[in-house]
This record gives structure tokens, sequence and C-alpha cells, in this order.
């Protein structure tokens, strides 16, 4: 259930000392930025364009002094780029580091650069109403801190979450008091479905999904020339408490329109492409279109490398022709949830219809090779979007990349086998590993090879050859090293920050970085809004069938707030739960979700949730001791690069 994406701290200490680039990194980073247009500067125009203000002091501050965010601490990047950085990603990130509050049109601003995220906030007739509120609640209390100071006193009456993602949601209560939701007094909307994907994207998979993460953004890397320099859709995020504030209006349709305090507010649903529940809407009054994360300033993930369900490039291409189609022609401003805005009707059209175009070839060239019986991994190999397209710099891989989403559109048609029955049981990662490294001569003769094609330059190579060594011979200290030095190298090469990230945060583990425990704050807040099927969900992935061995038990949970009964069934190694059934449970156990999680997550006994009549148990109260007996935790920081002996 937690949600590490936006960890504000390090997860390792004791940082090893980075490595200089070699004379192939220098060579080829010097290649890539003679390759790109950097006489285009027009980013940077938009960019700084309507500058207001920033925090004076430089630094987000928790509420008990703890520095979450040093705004200063990417100050490196207004050098020149260095030769351990792809030349486009060190733009990208110098663009990305630029903070504060900027007007994009009359009565609309943005916060950029605190967060992931940008906040959007426009003026209403009583109030503000807030566009995604970043990922924290103190991300967007010290964003709403410089709104105040700049722009005046006045309520927040309403909020949209543009789509189900965390750094979109996740510091609302940070601005927005619960109880006014209640009341009636601010008001929440959303796109249809946002609540239940809000919830459950990293619910069941969350433990994987939250490991992958503190790779692909650099949770635990320094910020430096020689380690992050971003993520490619922003800076680094901010750390603190994750909120959610459950909406309460929900769009379902295109052309579905509101009028809140005063402003007309026009919405496009597009589910299915950046995220599951998402959409994007149009303020005529303004000729202002809000693309929310359909459109950003560098190539998004078909499928994010954290893990989630694999995108739709085909339905994003759809939509942003729709929105195209809806809105180009009337708008005179463009902004979205990560990036800058563009203004000027032509930019706008010419942007929305390269970014369309650009995610459209991806997916009808990848398809186009698949049915010529090429693979994923030789399809991500070869495909390049055409010049037209890849010159404009917000279709460059800073954050997704064509080759891994060649591969995300070829999983999506096919999956992960490639139809060659040599693939159809592949052997565990670890016994191809020992049988390669056996067949090649032994241990020494493939460090020597390794090591002879970093050496080279031949980097890929090299990490696929000290790869297999250290899956074959995990105490192997020389193969790490050697593993370390050639993942380093990609890393400096890759144009994509979370390739950077990645590569970089595994050769921290490489090095034997010292991990350090990582706290998601708030993550509880965000868990408690799921209903109990999800929560029986997420402990159905948990259970471990040696446990249940051939006994078969019933239980009913009952939600008092829901009045909703969940009827479980554990037996055959298998826990199922139905919802709506009257049949007779072993024993029933009454308690709300958060009850449920503070009991779970040992943070109440039962008898200090009964005593405070917050939960109530009948029947036979040894099965649901056992219950609780049958579920593992999964370790949080298992090892990806390495495996144990």
């Amino acid at each position: 259930m937690r949600h590490v994406l936006m960890l504000g701290a390090a997860m390792w200490a004791g940082v090893a000392l980075a490595a200089p680039p070699t004379a192939t990194t220098v060579k080829l980073n010097a290649e890539a930025a003679a390759s790109l247009n950097f006489a285009d500067t027009a980013d940077f125009e938009r960019a700084r364009r309507g500058f207001v203000a920033t925090l004076p002091e430089g630094k987000i501050v928790g509420a008990d002094g703890t520095v979450l965010r040093d705004l200063g601490a990417f100050e490196f990047l207004k050098a020149k780029h260095p030769s351990s950085v792809n030349p486009s990603l060190w733009r990208n990130a110098q663009l990305t580091a630029m903070h504060g509050l900027f007007q994009v049109a009359e009565g609309i601003w943005q916060v950029r650069g605190f967060d992931l995220s940008n906040m959007t906030i426009i003026a209403g007739k009583t109030g503000w109403i807030i566009i995604d509120p970043m990922t924290t609640a103190d991300a967007a209390k010290a964003a709403m801190a410089v709104v105040t100071a700049k722009l005046g006193s006045r309520p927040i009456v309403a909020m949209i979450y543009t789509h189900s993602h965390v750094d979109h949601f996740g510091g609302a209560q940070g601005i927005v008091d619960p109880a006014d939701v209640a009341s009636g007094k601010v008001a929440v909307y959303a796109p249809a479905g946002f609540l239940e994907h809000a919830v459950s994207e990293n619910v069941i998979a969350g433990n994987a999904m939250g490991r992958r993460a503190l790779y692909m953004f650099g949770a635990g890397l320094p910020a430096g020339p020689e380690g992050m320099v971003g993520t490619g859709i922003g800076p680094r995020g901010t750390g603190g408490a994750i909120t959610l504030i459950p909406p309460t209006h929900e769009v379902k349709a295109t052309g579905e329109t509101a009028i809140i305090d005063g402003v007309m507010v026009e919405f496009q649903m597009t589910p299915g492409t950046e995220a599951p529940a998402e959409m994007n809407f149009y303020l005529p009054a303004s000729r202002a279109l809000c693309l929310a994360e359909n459109g950003n300033g560098a190539m998004h993930n078909v499928l994010t490398p954290r893990g989630a369900l694999v995108r739709d490039a085909k339905a994003w291409s759809d939509y942003l022709g729709q929105a195209l189609r809806l809105y180009g022609g009337r708008s005179d401003v463009v902004f979205t949830s990560h990036h800058w805005p563009r203004w000027g009707q032509s930019d706008v059209t010419s942007y929305i219809a390269k970014h369309r175009d650009a995610y459209k070839f991806v997916h009808d060239q990848s398809v186009r090779m698949m049915n010529n019986g090429m693979t994923g991994v030789e399809i991500g190999n070869v495909l390049k979007l055409p010049p037209v397209l890849a010159r404009e710099w917000y279709n460059r891989g800073n954050y997704g990349s064509v080759s891994f989403n060649a591969r995300a559109v070829y999983q999506r048609y096919m999956g992960h086998y490639d139809g060659n029955p040599v693939n159809l049981d592949p052997l565990p990662p670890v016994d191809v590993a020992k049988k390669l490294v056996a067949a090649m001569g032994g241990g020494e003769k493939v460090l020597t090879l390794g090591r002879a094609a970093h050496a080279a330059g031949d980097d890929r190579w090299a990490a696929e050859l000290l790869g297999r060594l250290v899956f074959a011979e995990p105490t192997n200290a020389a193969a790490k090293a050697a593993l370390a030095d050639a993942l380093e190298q990609l890393g400096y090469r890759a144009e994509s920050a979370p390739w950077r990230n990645m590569y970089l945060s595994a050769v921290q583990d490489l090095r034997g970085a010292e991990k350090t425990s990582v706290a998601a704050q708030g993550a509880f807040d965000l868990a408690r809004a799921m209903p109990m099927g999800s929560l029986l969900d997420l402990l159905a992935v948990r259970l471990v069938p040696d446990r249940v061995g051939d006994s078969r038990m019933t239980i009913a949970f009952v939600d008092p707030s829901t009045k909703v009964r969940e009827f479980v069934t554990i037996q055959n190694g298998v826990m199922i739960h139905e919802a709506g059934v009257s049949d007779a449970a072993e024993a029933t156990l009454t308690a709300t979700v958060p009850a449920m999680l503070a009991l779970l997550g040992q943070q109440a006994t039962p008898a200090d949730l009964i005593a405070k009549g917050m939960l109530a148990i009948d029947g036979d109260r040894s099965v649901l001791l056992r219950f609780g007996s049958l579920f593992e935790t999964p370790p949080a920081l298992f090892p990806l690069v390495t495996r144990s002996q």
C-alpha cells in the first residue's frame, strides 16, 4: 500500500564515489549534442514566462522543521552540460528545475518546480479553484504560501483532480480541510473511476512497484552531474504526507460542463491514456486548454518502468486528436500537469498534432514490425521517430523513450512471450546465469570478457555479461564492481531520466552503499480510502498457502460505515471474498477499513479497538486469530540488480 514514488529521504547512506565518464561516453554525448537543435531556446522562454515569485528561503520544510526539499540543490544545472550527462537530458533538467509561481493567462497561474507535478490555480468569483494539488501536503502547503503572499488570501472553493496518480492529488489535505469538503464548502471534481484507481493501482502489486519506483525516480541518488539531475517530468519530488480527499463530483462524459465558482469548465474524458482515469478540460472564457498528463514537454511512458498496466498508445493519440478537433482552434494557451505552457494558437495546434503523431507513429510502426515477425526487443532496438517529429523537444525521450514504448506496444498486443518455443518455458534467471557462465569457461573468463567490453566502450554487452556473472556468483565482489562501472556509463549516456536513475541506483546497490529505512509518510491516509474489498484483495495476494494447508475457514467482514458485508472463504490455498451474500460465517468482524489497517499494521490491539467501539467480533474468535497468521509481509527492499546466494 505504500507509495514510494515521491520519497524525499535518501535510501542509501555512504554513497560510493562516482567514476568519471569514459572516452566512449564523452564521444557519444558530444555526438548527441551535435545532433540536437540547441539553437531552439523557445522552451526556456516559455518556462520563464509569467514568473511572479518563489519561496524566498528556497526550502520546503515539514511541520517538524525537517527540510523536505532544498530548491537550490539543483543550482549546478546552470552550468554547461557535462560529459557525465546526456545533453538532451541536461537541457530537460535545467527546465524542470525552474521553480516558482508563474502566470499562465488572466486569472490562471501555476506553481512549478516544487514537486514532480504542477499545481494550477484558477481565480473564481469568490475563491481559488485548485488543479492537481501535488503529491504531498507539505508541497501543496508551500505552493499555497507563495500564492497567498503574492496574489492575496482567498478561500479554496474547489479542486479538480485531472487523473488518478498520486502526484496529482496527494497534497489535497495540505490546503483543504476534509471537513469543508464534507460540509459542501469545497467541491472536488475527478474523472469517472478516479477513486477506484487512485487507491487500487498500487495495492495489489504495490510492494514491487514501490521498490522499482525507488530506482526509477532516483530516490537515493545525490543531486549532481554524476548523480540525479531530475526525473524527466519534474525535479526531485518533495517528501511529506501523502493524503487524499475523495471527490464529490464525478465527471463521466466528454462535453460535460460545470460552472465552478462562476468559471465555465468543459471536460474531455481520456480514460486508458496516461492513467486509467484521466480527463482534459477547457476554459472557454480564457481560451485555455488543460491537457492533464496527456500532453508533456517530453515523450511519456506507454509502460512505466516502475510497473503498472500497459497503456494504450493508440487511444492516447486518438484523444489528443480529439482535443485538437474540439479545442485547438479556440485555444490561445495550453497548459499541462507537468512542464510548461505554450501560447499562441499556431503553437498550440502544432504541439498537439505532433505530440499526437509521435504516439501514433510508435503504435503503428511497432504493430507493423510485429506483423512482419519482429519481437518487442528487436523493434525497440531499431524504431526511431521520423526527423519531423524527433526534432521537436517535446517528443524527445527525456522521460519515456521510443525503445521502451515500442516494447510496451508489443506487450499490449502480444504479451511477454515472443512466439519462439525456445522461450516458451525459460529457465529461472539465476539458473541461466550459472549455466552460461560455466559454458563460457567460468567466472574469471566472463569477468575478463566483461571488463574488455567495458574498456572498448561496449557497455551494453559488458552489462549483459557481467549481469549474468553477478547472478551466478552473488558474492563475487569483482563482478559487482565491474558491472557497476558498465551501468554507470550507460546512465551517463541515457537521454531518459528514469533510465539514468535506474542505472545509477543499481550502481549504488552494487557498490554496497548502506541501505537505510524508507518511510512513506501519510500512506495510511491514502490506504484508508480503500473499500473493504480492495483491502481483502491485498490480503489475498499475501496469503501463504502452506499456512492454510488442507483446512477451510469462513469469516465475514462488515464495514459499518458503508454497510458492506464481505464473505471470505479460505481453502485450497486461496482466499475468496464475495460481497452481497448472506452465507453463515464461523466468525464476523465488524470494523471500518481504517480500523482494519490499524489492526493489521499492529498500530492497535483488538482490545484497544473494541474499547473504543471501533471493532466488534462475533462467533469463534480463534478463527480470527488463525486468520491473522496466514499472511506474509514482503520485503520492501528486495534486490533488483543482484540475487542472494
